[in-house]
């Protein structure tokens, strides 16, 4: 190669770099500048906000099994569409009935032993089993100990839930964050007052944590669930957090 083309290609190779150098100088996020002789703290703190949940989200199925799979399959579509039935007409929409599995697995009988407690050969496929599982919201959550029993009574033996969440946490989760803030300023002020300081601005800030919803709670087979009375229900109160991590500047 020519010392001309060398030349070339460094030329190139450097405006390219130019090119470049203020497209990644947008990227990067100056340090805060802190007035010489003052101090930096940085404080965590959190903030909670109670309500009373207004949705109950839970899971219904049917489990059923049979000597094929075709036929475990069509007894479980048969009975799983009584249940959907049911939900419908206890006031749930479509919108909030979603199918959350859908499954064929085989079963397998005991292994055979011989006189001497020796276990030979493959395991024995018996039957096969069918799950068909749909997630349901429920928006009116004094209907749900009676939603349950309707389940229970269309067919559905597999029960789980509720998990109580609210339908919007926005403004829950706003509170937490004012209150987390709150907490974090008067932490500073406290800090800088035993220094002989006080907090001249806030620096930075960053959030974590947030709304979660509730894990939702086991409940027995459904078969072990019936009775004359309507399934108690308690919606209690859910609660939002935040977290938050802020930095401050300590002067006189």
């Amino acid at each position: 190669m020519t010392n001309t083309s060398t030349s070339l290609l460094m030329a190139a190779a450097l405006a390219a770099a130019g090119a470049a150098a203020p497209a990644m100088a947008q990227t990067m996020s100056p340090a805060p500048v802190v007035a010489p002789g003052n101090a930096v703290l940085t404080v965590s703190a959190d903030g909670r906000s109670s309500r009373t949940p207004d949705l109950a989200v839970f899971s219904a199925g049917v489990t059923t099994q049979a000597k094929t799979a075709a036929a475990a399959l069509s007894d479980n579509a048969e009975r799983m569409n009584a249940v959907i039935t049911a939900l419908k007409a206890s006031g749930i929409a479509e919108r909030d009935i979603q199918t959350s599995n859908l499954s064929v697995n085989p079963v397998y009988g005991q292994p055979r032993a011989d006189a001497n407690g020796n276990v030979s050969g493959d395991p024995v496929i018996i039957g096969y089993q069918a799950n068909n599982q749909v997630e349901v919201k429920q928006r009116k959550i004094g209907n749900y100990g009676k939603t349950i029993d309707t389940l229970v009574n269309a067919g559905a033996n597999q029960v789980s839930g509720p998990s109580f969440q609210l339908d919007n946490p926005d403004v829950a989760s706003d509170e937490a964050r004012l209150e987390a803030m709150k907490k974090a300023r008067a932490r500073a002020e406290l800090y800088a007052k035993a220094a002989g300081l006080s907090v001249k601005r806030i620096l930075t800030i960053s959030e974590s944590g947030g709304y979660a919803p509730q894990p939702m709670v086991m409940y027995a087979r459904a078969e072990k669930m019936m009775a004359g009375a309507p399934s108690p229900v308690a919606a209690g109160e859910v609660q939002v957090g935040a977290n938050v991590t802020v930095t401050f500047e300590l002067g006189q």
